[in-house]
């Protein structure tokens, strides 16, 4: 078990006109992003339009990505409420070779942390090999982990609960747990968490400020003067005025149509909407075609 360190991106999934997933589409984009100075990248996470994917597409890309030189920076969301489904995902990814897993707790369903144990609990006695990274959103499923919950789970599964994405943002200041990684899920969390000892973000931004976003990473580890910390947190803040999916896959498709491809309930920014977010990045200087 190794901790996870850096700078990650939640990244998209792109898809063809059919809205079914273009898988030589979505490794490229994942490869560009490392390229451009992301550690790694999570594919279905809540920005891959996880929940609304097919789980057979998911095990073809899956199958695609196995064999890919990125394959070590790779992490595994899982984006399904079915325990047993599941599981048989996890099965398929240890069968590849993936080792490390994102994985949120159901949506809709009212619980707390005593049912979370059992969830993540029955995971791992199936699955004994996954590396697990808690989801911690409450926006989207609905539960918030406590400090104790995750305290537990630790220390039940030392060798397979290895890190928490907090995207709630109640533990990433007081969670304190050796060989655990804490991560943000907001660059406008990066440079306060690394200062309390957190070990980097997975985040959805990180498909448009991968070079950004590792400057301030790389300024930080070798104790330089932030120089891009106020620019970062300025494209963030403009994001967060929108619905992120929508937001970044509008912005990117002014390179590429193909982002303009995205899975009802979801939708594009308007025309209005998406004028004002290029014109409210071109006011702090920020190129999002880099």
């Amino acid at each position: 078990m190794s901790k996870i360190k850096g700078i990650y991106a939640a990244t998209l999934s792109i898809l063809n006109e059919d809205l079914s997933l273009n898988i030589e589409k979505t490794v490229l984009h994942a490869e560009n992003i490392i390229n451009q100075g992301c550690h790694g990248v999570a594919f279905f996470g809540s920005t891959g339009q996880a929940q609304l994917i097919p789980v057979s597409e998911k095990i073809n890309l899956l199958n695609s990505i196995s064999t890919n030189k990125n394959k070590d920076k790779f992490i595994v969301g899982t984006g399904l409420n079915s325990l047993v489904e599941t599981i048989n995902l996890m099965k398929v990814a240890i069968s590849l070779n993936f080792r490390k897993f994102l994985i949120m707790p159901p949506a809709y369903y009212k619980y707390g942390d005593k049912e979370v144990v059992s969830f993540y609990t029955k995971i791992i006695e199936e699955v004994p090999n996954a590396e697990i990274i808690l989801y911690n959103f409450e926006k989207l499923s609905g539960y918030k982990f406590s400090i104790k919950c995750v305290e537990e789970l630790a220390k039940k599964f030392p060798k397979q609960i290895i890190g928490v994405k907090d995207s709630s943002y109640n533990l990433f200041e007081n969670l304190k747990i050796d060989n655990f990684s804490v991560l943000p899920g907001s660059e406008n969390k990066l440079l306060t968490g690394l200062k309390l000892g957190c070990d980097g973000i997975i985040t959805a931004t990180c498909n448009i400020t991968a070079t950004l976003t590792r400057k301030v990473y790389d300024d930080f580890v070798k104790n330089k003067d932030q120089s891009a910390n106020e620019k970062l947190c300025k494209v963030r803040s403009i994001f967060d005025g929108y619905n992120l999916i929508s937001a970044i896959h509008s912005l990117m498709s002014q390179i590429d149509k193909s982002y303009s491809n995205i899975l009802p309930p979801l939708s594009l920014l308007n025309n209005k909407e998406c004028q004002k977010l290029i014109e409210d990045l071109k006011k702090i200087d920020f190129n999002y075609k880099n």
